[in-house]
């Protein structure tokens, strides 16, 4: 009998970071600058600081436990280290399954609004056809796909890139402006700054995805960490750019008001119509749904891999060396939510869901570690670092429950 196919082992590092960031540098920044600039106004810029901070707490605790088990479906794979429930680590895989489509249905009815503003097109077909194309990118090798995406980031974060580069005349007056940026120390600055942090922090999300690819990652023990930790950085200093760069352009109350703000933005400073930051935003949108795709079909085979899901959904393809089946399911399903239409609601829902599981994946790792402080070939952060990354996490559930009350 022969053996069974498996995973194939070949995303290098720049590949792992393209895909880290078309997860994280997403469609939510092109009208996010705006929603910040209300709230912290010309110290917009450190309340991305300040959420890239609160973010990386989180972002090293995966990183650790990604070299401590580099396989699949990592967030269920740490709970069940960390808690020693089988059971629990299976509802955490399947919680973090249901996010994953939930958010590719919600973008792929977000990338057809997008479409509609520049061609008529039929509802249904237009939702078949590009989730059929995804799921079919998706299931062509993970090599292939993960070029794909790459590419598409590439796209979006040349878009952001283009909208600095025609607002150098505006970075130009930083030298004689930065003390604009510098808030005082009164109290009311720093509640918007905050306020601003904590919108901010949802655009850092996205390396919890990174970890579900590890099996398929070359010497992933120290390139998945480092991925972790390239994308996060990049994206703090693209984020930080273009914010300093709109709130020199004009003041933060008209970015505020934009419902385009990276779109308006573009135009002020170019002179030209922002048709291509608008398709760049499609791009965007589109990247968003096929990395969820994939992610999703990986917890799906991570989970089957060990027995906590039927074998079916870890049958390995030998020709395209993916999870076929597995990653089949996670289409049709998202096809079918897609087509109900609505999602919003219930895609709101899934960050707290993601932001739960980011306080269990903290303390799992605060436990593992009082368990085994000093693992061999290992890449370790203090300890202090899971538990920041709980309190920070549960903070943000309580916040997020707390406004919907």
């Amino acid at each position: 009998m022969k053996n069974p196919a498996s995973l194939k082992r070949s995303l290098s590092l720049p590949m792992l970071t393209l895909y880290g960031l078309g997860t994280t540098v997403g469609a939510g920044i092109y009208a996010l600058v705006g929603q910040i600039a209300g709230f912290a106004g010309y110290y917009a810029p450190l309340s991305f600081l300040i959420a890239s901070i609160l973010a990386g707490f989180t972002a090293l605790s995966f990183a650790e436990l990604s070299s401590r088990y580099p396989r699949a479906a990592g967030a269920a794979l740490y709970a069940q280290h960390g808690f020693g429930s089988i059971r629990f680590s299976t509802f955490i895989g399947l919680l973090v399954v249901i996010a994953g489509l939930v958010s590719a249905a919600a973008l792929i009815n977000g990338f057809l609004s997008h479409l509609q503003q520049f061609i008529e097109a039929d509802r249904i077909l237009t939702i078949v056809l590009i989730t059929l194309t995804l799921g079919a990118i998706a299931g062509w090798g993970i090599s292939e796909s993960v070029i794909v995406a790459s590419i598409i980031t590439l796209i979006e974060v040349g878009g952001l890139l283009l909208v600095i580069f025609v607002s150098s005349d505006a970075l130009s007056s930083l030298p004689s402006r930065w003390h604009e940026l510098i808030p005082p120390i009164e109290m009311a600055s720093w509640q918007g700054i905050f306020f601003g942090a904590v919108l901010s922090f949802y655009a850092f999300i996205g390396f919890e995805d990174m970890v579900d690819v590890a099996e398929e990652v070359k010497d992933v023990k120290y390139k998945m960490p480092l991925a972790i930790l390239l994308t996060l950085g990049i994206t703090l200093l693209l984020y930080v750019l273009l914010m300093i760069a709109a709130v020199l352009s004009f003041p933060p109350s008209e970015i505020a008001a934009s419902e385009v703000p990276l779109a308006y933005l573009y135009e002020y400073n170019s002179g030209q119509e922002a048709t291509v930051i608008m398709l760049i935003g499609m791009f965007a949108v589109i990247n968003g749904a096929l990395i969820q795709m994939i992610m999703a079909s990986r917890v799906l085979y991570g989970l089957s891999s060990r027995g906590q899901l039927p074998a079916i959904f870890s049958i390995v393809d030998r020709r395209t060396q993916t999870p076929l089946i597995s990653t089949a399911i996670a289409t049709l399903v998202v096809m079918g939510l897609a087509l109900t239409g609505s999602l919003l609601s219930l895609a709101e829902a899934t960050s707290v869901v993601m932001l739960t599981i980011f306080s269990i994946i903290n303390l799992s790792l605060w436990r593992i570690k009082r368990q085994d402080p000093h693992p061999v070939d290992t890449i370790i952060f203090p300890a202090w670092i899971p538990i920041m990354g709980f309190f920070t996490s549960s903070a943000f559930v309580f916040a997020k429950l707390f406004s919907a009350l």
